[in-house]
């Protein structure tokens, strides 16, 4: 499986092939990274929410997906009067993991109910790959 890096991830981000814009000014690197490896491993994740083309929920996930040429679902959404715009070519990545190891696991645990497999059986995968 190929590592994912910061600056490839820029590079799709500075590219004019993306349907969906941002509602976040910022991703984390360590999710995507963490994402992509498993949408390679054909683990199965839910759709991303939208309003028209606008990203409400599924920023990591969308762009996870392209880097490991993944069709994720788009389910209907509606945006607050909160919600802001960005563009991608704007959006920072954040190499400090905004997830705890015990977030880790509950997110692991939360992916193999989604796949209806074991949860041992996606830690045995995830070290190995």
């Amino acid at each position: 499986m190929k590592k994912i890096t910061i600056e490839e991830i820029y590079h799709l981000l500075s590219s004019a092939e993306l349907k969906f814009i941002p509602s976040h000014s910022q991703l984390c690197y360590p999710i995507l990274v963490r994402l992509y490896k498993k949408m390679s491993l054909g683990i199965q994740f839910p759709g991303i929410k939208t309003d028209g083309e606008l990203i409400i929920d599924g920023h990591h996930r969308y762009i996870a997906s392209l880097l490991a040429n993944i069709e994720l679902e788009v389910y209907p959404s509606f945006k607050t009067s909160a919600t802001s715009t960005y563009h991608w070519n704007t959006v920072l990545l954040s190499e400090e993991d905004w997830d705890t190891p015990t977030k880790i696991k509950l997110l692991n645990e939360k992916d193999a109910l989604f796949n209806q497999i074991d949860l041992k059986y996606l830690e045995l995968i995830l070290e190995s790959a």
